[in-house]
């Protein structure tokens, strides 16, 4: 063990972007304005930089004609097109606060959310897969006296952006002028697993500065072209998307509205982009398309793999099979605009699936013991927290769970264990709340993981804690099988028992082709175990469990 302490500070020799998310992408049109700037596979759209700059304007004057204005709060609720970029960027020009609002929502989270932040605007798709957008806006707008504007994709979007014709450009920028690098422009809203979803609140420089220095990372320039299959609702999409193009000149490439393994390598192949997002199991799913070969994927040689941990054998697939020698693996969350660590080009394989990479830039990292709050040796685990430019504002209208969150010192506690090793790497081993506890043995869900990929039958595997009367918790793991393989259970326990042990052992085991997932590709974790409590009858062990901790407790 060692006796380094477990904090890490970020290199600080490129300063900082002090200006607004407007301010910069007006100094990129000014570089590269003749370059592409974004393109939409599926919708046949592409624009240049100095296109773009005219297309945010034009939508921005439209807010304007609507009546918006600095500090009020703009909903977006759709899945990737074009238009959502306008919306991001032409609110961003204004200051006014654009909330993302997840495309997997129903009426009540929708009016909840809407409520919370007191939305004034909503810009919307009428309808997406089985969703009919406009129906639930109409159900809830009754309930939201705050909601005055609504525009939907498809219907009245073309007359909302016509109205923006009577403002002025010296009323555009007049209206510019007065936004600043500190405001507030973005509300996030997390997953809500715990109780209501809770608005972050995020910066020009929050977001800004994330983008620039993800991109720094990953070498880009005016030469590079991202495709970007991860929803823009979410950080993935939005900043290491589209921000970390726009500061670099890069091109921002749509693929499809939602996730489709085949429509991502078709606009890679098509689009001849450098870099491909996604999280593992978006890229499990690429490789195993039965026609992957056929996919010219040679102009790859970076990306984004975030989310969740890389299995050894899809990495290596990755760099190899996809040309992504310089893939790099990036960590945070919404509350860190999102990015804390990430690896660097010419990590090590073990450092790129055993880690998540350094700190980032002007950044501080430590791991700490959860209870005491001291810092943990080297080596050790314990809570991951993080400080600096990167930690949002707050929680909106919400200062008790901001407090929550982050302490008198400015650390914000993720409530992500993990551990740093000498060399400064962050490797995160589960959330405090997914450690399984069998018995009184801890066990990581993640060190079970990794083991059944090696399975050859299983292509993906999530593990977790069901109620056990007996121990408390017993593990269980959701196992998704490679085509033309058929193990039962008691064939992979023996596989198991051979050589990891005895505890770590899934007693319970379900095969499925899919796992549930939120729309950013996280899987739902508290779904399956859910699921699994009631599927194997275990309602009782749960409540007595519940029943002891509260003693314990």
């Amino acid at each position: 063990m060692s006796s380094e302490l477990s904090i890490s500070r970020g290199p600080t020799d490129v300063p900082l972007l002090e200006e607004t998310v407007g301010a910069n992408l007006r100094r990129t049109v000014e570089k590269f304005g003749a370059h592409d700037a974004l393109v939409s596979v599926q919708q046949n759209y592409r624009a240049t930089y100095a296109e773009l700059w005219e297309q945010t304007g034009i939508v921005a004057k439209a807010m304007l004609a609507a009546g918006l204005k600095q500090g009020d709060r703009l909903g977006i609720w759709s899945p990737n097109r074009f238009e959502w970029v306008l919306t991001q960027y032409a609110a961003m020009r204004l200051g006014v606060i654009l909330v993302n609002i997840n495309p997997a929502y129903r009426s009540n989270e929708l009016q909840y959310v809407l409520a919370q932040s007191g939305t004034s605007a909503l810009i919307a798709a009428r309808s997406f897969k089985n969703a009919d957008y406009a129906a639930v806006v109409r159900e809830v707008q009754p309930q939201l006296p705050d909601l005055r504007v609504t525009v939907f994709f498809d219907e009245n979007w073309d007359a909302f952006v016509k109205a923006g014709r009577r403002i002025s450009e010296v009323e555009l920028a007049a209206a510019e002028s007065n936004v600043e690098q500190r405001d507030a422009v973005n509300l996030q809203y997390t997953s809500g697993t715990t109780g209501f979803p809770k608005g972050v609140t995020l910066s020009h420089r929050n977001l800004l500065n994330n983008g620039y220095f993800i991109a720094r990372r990953l070498n880009y320039s005016e030469r590079d072209r991202v495709c970007i299959p991860v929803p823009f609702f979410h950080c993935f999409g939005m900043v290491i998307g589209n921000l970390a193009c726009t500061t670099h000149g890069a091109c921002m490439v749509i693929p499809s509205p939602s996730f489709e393994a085949t429509a991502a390598l078709e606009a890679v192949q098509q689009e001849r982009c450098t870099s491909l997002y996604g999280v593992p199991t978006m890229f499990i799913s690429e490789l195993a398309l039965p026609n992957f070969s056929a996919f010219d994927l040679s102009s790859l040689r970076t990306g984004v793999m975030a989310g969740s941990t890389c299995p050894t054998e899809v990495m290596r697939q990755v760099q190899s099979r996809m040309h992504m020698t310089e893939v790099e693996v990036c960590y945070g969350m919404t509350e860190t605009s999102p990015v804390s660590t990430q690896t660097r080009i010419g990590t090590p394989l073990e450092k790129q699936v055993g880690t998540v990479g350094t700190v980032q830039d002007h950044l501080e990292v430590k791991v700490i013991e959860p209870e005491s709050g001291e810092l943990q040796p080297r080596g050790v685990h314990g809570e991951v927290c993080t400080r600096g430019y990167s930690v949002m504002l707050g929680y909106w209208n919400d200062a008790e769970a901001t407090a929550r969150a982050i302490d008198a010192d400015g650390w914000m506690h993720t409530g992500d264990l993990g551990l740093m090793d000498d060399e400064g790497y962050v490797a995160i081993t589960g959330r405090i709340k997914d450690l399984i506890i069998r018995g009184g043995e801890n066990i990581s869900p993640r060190e079970i993981e990794e083991f059944l990929y090696k399975h050859e039958a299983i292509e993906d595997a999530q593990v977790i804690g069901v109620p056990s009367e007996k121990y408390g918790e017993e593990v269980m793991a959701w196992v998704r099988l490679r085509v033309g393989h058929s193990p039962t259970a008691e064939a992979l326990i023996e596989f198991c028992k051979q050589r990891i042990a005895h505890y770590k052992v899934p007693k319970f085991w379900k095969f499925v082709t899919e796992f549930p997932m939120t729309v950013s590709g996280k899987v739902r974790k508290v779904e399956m175990r859910e699921v699994s409590t009631r599927e194997l009858g275990l309602e009782k062990d749960s409540r007595q469990r519940q029943k002891n901790l509260s003693v314990d407790e």
